[in-house]
């Protein structure tokens, strides 16, 4: 028994969503390391040494990930107390809700 499919009114004019912010910032996050690192620093800040041994990285090829993290706006950098020698990275948390929100429009 074949049954009949209604008709729909064709919308040819939808707008196309805007969805730069979270295309960029999945792509930024494709990448393991990456993504791991934002993880790590989900408990406060983490020097680069400490993220080479977690993740079983060289250091520079982590700094390379912070490069890219980094020119996001997702993490920053910063020097604590007496230890000047290392920079320390932390989340920037307001940049990480909006990053969500952005991925949220696509996937909610």
């Amino acid at each position: 028994m074949l049954r009949e499919l209604p008709v729909l009114d064709l919308r040819m004019s939808l707008p196309a969503p805007d969805v730069e912010a979270a295309s960029a910032v999945a792509a930024l996050l494709a990448d393991p390391i990456r993504a791991a690192i934002l993880r790590l620093l989900r408990d406060g800040p983490v020097c680069v040494c400490e993220m080479a041994a977690a993740l079983g990285a060289r250091e520079n090829n982590v700094s390379n990930h912070l490069a890219r993290l980094r020119d996001a706006g997702l993490v920053r950098a910063s020097r604590f107390g007496a230890d000047t020698r290392r920079r320390y990275y932390e989340r920037d948390d307001e940049a990480c809700r909006r990053t969500l929100a952005a991925l949220g429009e696509v996937l909610g």
